[in-house]
């Protein structure tokens, strides 16, 4: 029968026919770990001892001959009795494995990978299989249950160099195949969790850059001297250094060689079976792996931005799971997701995230690097929106402090977002939002940031439609949408579609015509039909009857229930503010009046000056004097924007319009005249 053995994972044996052969107890397989390190050479009795107790018992030695008789029976089961041992030989002062090269997988990968193992002449094809069979031999860290044995160390390491060296043999071989996207994902990984490794940050780089993501292949050689020099104390090499020059010459000779045409078809199943040889099960790269796979899902929208909200739950409480405070931070800190609404689409998610990133915070060492401190303050920050308080301010503001201090754009990038989510704590800061738009455009087209300058050119969207400027507005839409275009990131055209319909509603007259109301409205169904699995609740619930009834509320038309079922009449979170008003078109002042006392204030998001609007339109209606007082404090910081339109999706008009009509309401009544609202 010839037995294989495998020391790439826990250590094990297997028969003939591929089953699992049981070896007892720890000891013995400690013996058999020992003897395979040792390479068929003898390993005396008393270095067993001395290697299997720190301070061997009496009988040790009768111990280690009962290891080895039972291993020679779990080995050779089918040996007479007498009969000399052919595997587990006794030889001299010990005892030695004579296992065959090829029943080794540690040996077994070694001879893969050495000098010369490649044929003259072998095509890339059948190098990267070989790589592939050699990779795939891992299950695990090698000889994973003697990871504090001594004796087991440096052969832990040795193979352990091995494998990071075959891991970036395999993605130069798909470079050289053209296979660029392909070594992206394992690549990442692989830097991720080995970030000294130069010649794997030079091989991510280049594969992005043949991808045509030359801003993210820029970003990685920056993040690669940032981490060389601050953790390593020493500068990048000069094939980094070179790297970088050639990617901003653009230089020939690192464009990829022609793949075939159908690759795209078969990158994903072909990157996920790599990923699954190349990476063991339960290694914790897979989790930072898996986070940089749900941060692209997140934004093609729809069931990818579901999921990734989904999945990405279950990957911060897999790492929360591993006691690595770290690990957490990096997992939590890596899906920096750019965010234009400033509500959640799942708040119960967003506080368990909030959550985990503040029990993060507390548990990371002091020794742990500035960046992820501040990516944890960000997801705060973004996590918090709409939620009110001052946590998520202070976080965003610390987070972007460190990044400036930090020097690191990316980092920045992401704290801004942060900064931006938190602008909304009163009326009139559109000006504000829009020097944070302002900053992202600029250093995420400095960087490559795509997904964030295209944040930054919505930010400025929304700032230059609050301040009246459409001609500005429309710039930034165009922006959005070519960079979307470019890039496939469908969900832009959600946003530039709802700013159109605001552009008919806001720039047609006073009052306007049946024929441009129908026009107006037509366009907001048509935006509406854009968020239908789109994957943003958050957004999409009462927002096309909430669009709808500002747009009657701004040319003087009474409000009413829309002909769409559902659609139309479902004002979601938004129902509060509009109750008043839909109670006034069916002639229910008493009960409109009443709705309004009860009237909370609005959330601080992009529609708080709307929300405002509509509660003063109806507060002017019935002459509720709290609520008129009420809303002219809250809108007066804002007078000189349009209500509502520092959404981007809908408004009411001037403020200034809203302060006088509330103003002569409040003028009318008098300070102390009781007002008429029962």
């Amino acid at each position: 029968m010839r037995v294989a053995f495998g020391v790439l994972g826990p250590v094990t044996a297997w028969d003939g026919a591929g089953n699992a052969i049981p070896l007892k107890g720890p000891r013995h397989r400690a013996v058999l770990a020992r003897l395979i390190v040792a390479r068929r050479r003898v390993v005396p009795v008393p270095v067993l001892v001395g290697d299997l107790w720190a301070r061997p018992p009496e009988g040790a030695v009768a111990a280690v001959r009962t290891f080895v008789a039972a291993l020679r029976r779990a080995l050779e089961p089918d040996r007479p009795p007498r009969a000399p041992a052919r595997l587990l030989v006794t030889e001299g002062p010990g005892y030695a494995l004579r296992a065959d090269r090829g029943t080794v997988d540690a040996w077994r990968f070694e001879q893969a990978l050495a000098p010369g193992a490649r044929a003259p002449g072998q095509a890339l094809g059948q190098a990267l299989g070989a790589l592939d069979e050699a990779l795939a031999l891992w299950r695990g860290p090698a000889y994973a249950d003697f990871a504090d044995e001594g004796w087991a160390g440096a052969e832990r390491s040795r193979l352990g160099e091995l494998r990071l060296h075959a891991v970036e043999r395999r993605a130069e071989t798909l470079l050289g195949l053209g296979r660029d996207a392909e070594a992206v994902p394992d690549l990442d990984a692989h830097v991720a969790e080995h970030p000294w490794r130069e010649d794997a940050w030079r091989l991510l780089a280049l594969a992005l850059y043949r991808t045509g993501r030359q801003g993210d292949a820029l970003a990685v050689l920056r993040r690669a001297r940032t981490l060389l020099v601050e953790q390593l104390g020493v500068d990048p090499g000069r094939r980094l250094l070179r790297l970088e020059a050639d990617i901003l010459a653009h230089a020939g000779h690192l464009d990829a060689p022609p793949g075939p045409e159908d690759r795209a078809e078969r990158v994903w199943t072909r990157t996920a079976a790599a990923y699954d040889r190349a990476v063991a099960p339960g290694a914790r790269a897979r989790l930072e792996s898996t986070v940089g796979l749900l941060r692209n899902l997140a934004v093609t929208g729809g069931g990818g931005l579901a999921a990734a909200r989904e999945h990405r739950e279950a990957a911060i409480a897999a790492a929360e799971e591993l006691g690595d405070a770290v690990l957490t931070a990096r997992v939590i800190g890596a899906y920096d997701v750019p965010a234009i609404w400033t509500r959640s689409d799942d708040p119960r998610l967003a506080a368990r995230v909030v959550a985990a990133a503040e029990r993060t915070l507390a548990a990371l060492p002091p020794d742990a690097h500035p960046a992820a401190r501040a990516r944890l303050l960000a997801t705060v920050a973004l996590e918090s929106r709409g939620t009110g308080g001052v946590r998520g301010a202070r976080a965003a503001g610390e987070a972007a402090e460190i990044a400036r201090r930090l020097g690191d754009q990316a980092l920045l990038a992401f704290a801004l977002n942060g900064v931006f989510m938190q602008s909304c704590h009163r009326a009139g800061l559109a000006p504000r939002r829009d020097a944070v738009g302002a900053e992202l455009v600029a250093l995420a087209g400095r960087n490559g940031l795509v997904t964030y300058e295209v944040l930054g050119h919505l930010i400025r969207l929304q700032a230059r439609a609050a301040l009246g400027d459409f001609p500005g507005a429309d710039r930034h839409a165009g922006a959005a949408e070519r960079l979307a275009e470019r890039h496939e990131l469908p969900l832009v055209g959600v946003f530039t579609a709802w700013y159109g319909a605001l552009r008919l509603a806001a720039t047609g007259r006073t009052p306007a015509s049946a024929e441009a109301m129908e026009t107006a409205e037509a366009a907001y169904r048509d935006a509406a039909a854009l968020l239908d699995g789109a994957g943003m609740p958050g957004l999409e619930r009462g927002l096309l009857p909430l669009a709808l009834l500002c747009l009657r509320v701004r040319h003087g038309r009474p409000a009413r229930v829309g002909r769409d079922t559902g659609r139309d009449t479902d004002f979601g979170p938004y129902e509060p503010w509009a109750r008043p008003l839909l109670l006034l078109a069916e002639d229910r002042a008493a009960c409109a009046a009443a709705a309004l006392r009860a009237l909370p204030d609005p959330p601080h998001d992009l529609l708080f000056e709307a929300l405002w609007t509509l509660a003063a339109r109806a507060a002017i209606a019935v002459g509720d004097r709290r609520t008129m007082t009420r809303a002219h404090h809250a809108l007066a910081p804002a007078a000189g924007e349009l209500a509502g339109a520092g959404s981007g999706l809908l408004t009411l008009g001037p403020v200034a319009d809203h302060l006088d009509a509330l103003a002569a309401a409040l003028g009318d009544t008098g300070p102390d005249r009781p007002s008429t609202q029962g």
